[in-house]
């Protein structure tokens, strides 16, 4: 290796670790902060989603409830894309669909099934039991 790309990859390695210092020793506050914004922007789009498609609130602690809302929104969304928007389901069907999620009200169901594959919603939802539909009014 010549000096030059000696010297090259030396200021590179550097560099990156130089990088990899700032982030790891970051002032905490301001990572606190970019944290907190960052959950109230998720659960200000979690709760308009809701609102838009006509979601009802979800049942269980607080903190369980608004992390429960963000992955309901995130499952749901993705499995759309997954069955409609990319797969062969059409619209009528996924009304179907988004008319189970309805009543699946209990924040513990959404959080455990948060990283399931969002083409196995419908198989999910069939799964679900009469503890994750805690809603009387499956029309919300």
């Amino acid at each position: 290796m010549s000096s030059a790309a000696q010297q090259v990859r030396s200021w590179l390695v550097q560099l990156s670790t130089d990088c990899w210092r700032a982030a790891r020793d970051g002032d905490p506050v301001s990572k606190a902060e970019s944290l907190a914004t960052k959950r109230a922007e998720e659960a200000a789009e979690a709760e308009a989603w809701a609102e838009q498609y006509r979601m009802p609130p979800l049942e269980g602690s607080e903190r369980a409830v608004g992390w429960a809302a963000r992955c309901r929104r995130h499952l749901v969304t993705a499995a759309y894309t997954a069955l409609v928007a990319e797969g062969e389901l059409d619209e009528h069907a996924w009304e179907a669909i988004e008319d189970a999620v309805r009543p699946v009200t209990r924040a513990g169901w959404w959080i455990d099934n948060r990283d399931a594959d969002p083409a196995n919603l419908p198989e999910l939802l069939e799964a679900a039991n009469d503890a994750d539909r805690p809603t009387e009014n499956p029309h919300f």
